[in-house]
């Protein structure tokens, strides 16, 4: 997954939220716009748009947003930035079986996850569905377990990137068909018609869409909030085979030889590219 594009009404304050708070350091500011990552990988992308209403709660659009740390140190130190800055914001934890996860609202009302996960090695699988659970995670003895000097200091540790992103729709089912059918990905895991899961490569998941809030939402108007999913692939072959499917699928798709965009049944915007290579290019498949 890329960053992810949220449409802000105070954009001062919510970068200070994802650089003071989470610990995201600001690696471009260009008029309207702050990009905020960790080591140069972008993770959320702020664009200043003051003019838009807030969403509706039971309107399509984003769930949260996963921000992966590849240590316990690092989620500790990021947990402990954001609840001491922002104690009003933390919205509860959860152990996962893959993961560990801590959530929290930013101040537009954005779900932020801040998550670890478990070696691929203790994740079980039964019948090609991850075994996924939701049991207690308490916050204070995560701390106590892996706040070092670093973290208590508010040093940032490690690195960080988006890890998957849920988002909130309006039918389980053709959230299935429209993510794994035609966009295709792998199903990893389905809650009824309450949620489903779904990745590349093995993984719990990259995407996952709920109705939990939201169950018969129509498409979105632009509001605060998303903006626009960002999904890397690695080579110009798979982006082509994209195109290929959402044109059998009928699916309009906006191809500018580099980068693939287009909505899903909700208005999401979704935009596909090619993982930049090591020498910091991007291959093109125009």
């Amino acid at each position: 997954m890329g960053a992810v594009t949220l449409n802000v009404a105070d954009l001062d304050g919510m970068t200070a939220y994802y650089r003071d708070g989470v610990g995201l350091a600001v690696l471009a500011h260009t008029g309207s716009q702050v990009t905020l990552g960790r080591s140069g990988q972008p993770v959320v992308v702020l664009v200043h748009t003051p003019g838009l209403r807030h969403a509706s709660p039971r309107d399509a659009g984003l769930f949260h947003t996963a921000i992966l740390f590849d240590t316990e140190a690092a989620l500790a130190a990021a947990v402990y930035s954001v609840a001491r800055r922002r104690p009003a914001s933390f919205t509860g934890s959860s152990d996962h079986l893959v993961s560990k996860a801590f959530y929290f609202d930013d101040p537009e009302g954005n779900g932020v996850e801040l998550y670890w996960d478990r070696d691929r090695t203790q994740w079980s699988w039964t019948h090609g569905q991850l075994e996924m659970g939701t049991l207690f995670l308490d916050p204070n003895v995560f701390l106590r377990d892996h706040l070092d000097e670093r973290g208590l200091a508010g040093e940032p540790i490690g690195d960080a990137r988006v890890g998957h992103i849920h988002l909130s729709v309006g039918d389980v089912g053709m959230a299935r068909d429209f993510y794994a059918t035609k966009l295709g990905f792998d199903v990893t895991l389905t809650l009824g018609d309450q949620a489903v899961f779904v990745s590349a490569g093995g993984y719990h998941h990259h995407m996952a869409m709920n109705v939990w809030k939201s169950r018969g939402a129509g498409r979105r108007q632009q509001t605060l909030g998303l903006g626009r999913v960002d999904i890397e692939v690695p080579s110009a072959d798979d982006v082509g085979e994209l195109i290929e499917r959402m044109r059998h699928y009928q699916v309009p798709v906006q191809d500018d030889g580099r980068t693939v965009n287009f909505e899903d049944p909700w208005a999401n915007a979704v935009s596909l590219t090619v993982a930049d290579a090591p020498d910091g290019t991007a291959e093109n498949h125009g």
